[in-house]
C-alpha cells in the first residue's frame, strides 16, 4: 500500500470498477495529473516509479490520479477482454475522477503517460489537456511488433519459431486472440494498438518529453526527433529532455530512476 495515498473503487460501465490511487497535494492544487500507464508487463515493472513519482508530486503541490486500465491490475475484466475504446473510455473516466476530486479550473491538466501508455494519451479529449511523457512510443504498430516478439522468443528457445509472426498476426486479424508472456492479447485491442500513433490531437498547450538513458552522450533517436517536430508544427510547445537512468519498464529485477522524478517535478513546476 502506498502511504498517504487514497486507494479506491471507481464505478464504470456494466457493473465494472477501476482501481484507482489519488495522491492529494500538500496545499492548494499546482495541477491535476492523471498518469497512463504502460502496456501489459511493462505496467508492473514500472509500478515502483510510478508510485514514487505520485508521492514526488503530490509533495511538490500537484493532484495526481492513477488508474489500472481494464483488464489490467486490480480492475475488472481479463487482459484478454479489454479493447483500445475501453482503455480510452478509462482515461476519459480518470479525467472525469479528478476533475470531481479538485474542481480547481486554474489547476491546469495533465496526462503523464509511459511508453505504449503515451499512443493512449494522445487523444482529444474535449478539454484542454498538457502532455507529460517518459520514453513514449511513436507507433502503436512497433508496440505490437515487440509484444508479439516476446512469443517469437520463447518459442525460438524451443526451436519452433518459422512463421510464428504471420501465424500470430492471422490469428488476430481473424478476430481469435492470442497468448503473450501470460497475457491474453484480444483482436480489438490489438487493432486499436497498432493503428495509435503518439501525434498531436486537441488544443496545443505543453508536451514535457523525457527519456533515460545509460549514456551521459545520448541523444533523442531520429524517429522521436520526427516526433517532436510533428508536435510543433502543430502549435504544442514541447521541450524534450534526456535524463540518466536505467530503461526500468523492462528491466529483470525492479529499477529506480530518481534522476527522471527530480526532472519531473522540475518539469511540472
Amino acid at each position: 500500500m502506498i502511504p498517504n495515498a487514497d486507494v479506491f473503487f471507481l464505478p464504470a460501465d456494466g457493473g465494472e470498477q477501476r482501481l484507482c490511487l489519488f495522491h492529494a497535494p500538500a496545499g492548494a492544487p499546482r495541477s491535476r495529473v492523471l498518469y497512463v500507464h504502460p502496456f501489459a508487463e511493462e505496467m508492473n515493472k514500472s509500478r515502483r516509479m510510478a508510485a514514487l513519482a505520485c508521492r514526488a508530486l503530490a509533495e511538490a503541490g500537484h493532484a495526481v490520479l492513477q488508474i489500472d486500465l481494464r483488464g489490467c491490475g486490480d480492475s475488472s475484466a481479463d487482459f484478454g477482454d479489454a479493447s483500445w475504446a475501453d482503455w480510452q473510455a478509462d482515461v476519459r473516466l480518470g479525467l472525469a475522477e479528478l476533475e470531481r476530486r479538485v474542481p480547481a479550473p486554474a489547476a491546469p491538466l495533465w496526462l503523464w503517460s509511459l511508453r505504449a501508455g503515451a499512443l493512449l494519451a494522445a487523444a482529444d479529449w474535449g478539454r484542454p489537456v498538457n502532455h507529460l511523457v517518459w520514453q513514449p512510443m511513436a507507433s502503436g504498430k512497433l508496440a505490437l511488433q515487440q509484444f508479439l516478439r516476446l512469443k517469437l522468443a520463447a518459442e525460438m528457445a524451443g526451436g519452433a519459431s518459422k512463421g510464428l509472426m504471420d501465424q500470430l498476426k492471422a490469428e488476430l486479424a481473424a478476430g481469435r486472440p492470442v497468448e503473450i508472456a501470460g497475457y491474453g492479447l484480444g483482436a480489438a485491442l490489438a487493432a486499436g494498438l497498432e493503428a495509435a500513433r503518439f501525434a498531436p490531437a486537441g488544443t496545443p498547450s505543453r508536451v514535457e518529453w523525457l527519456e533515460v538513458s545509460t549514456r551521459e552522450d545520448a541523444a533523442l533517436t531520429p524517429v522521436s526527433q520526427q516526433t517532436v517536430q510533428a508536435w510543433r508544427d502543430a502549435g504544442w510547445a514541447v521541450r524534450p529532455q534526456l535524463v540518466q537512468g536505467p530503461g526500468f519498464w523492462a528491466t529483470s529485477e525492479i529499477e529506480v530512476a530518481p534522476a527522471l522524478i527530480a526532472r519531473t517535478v522540475e518539469a511540472l513546476a
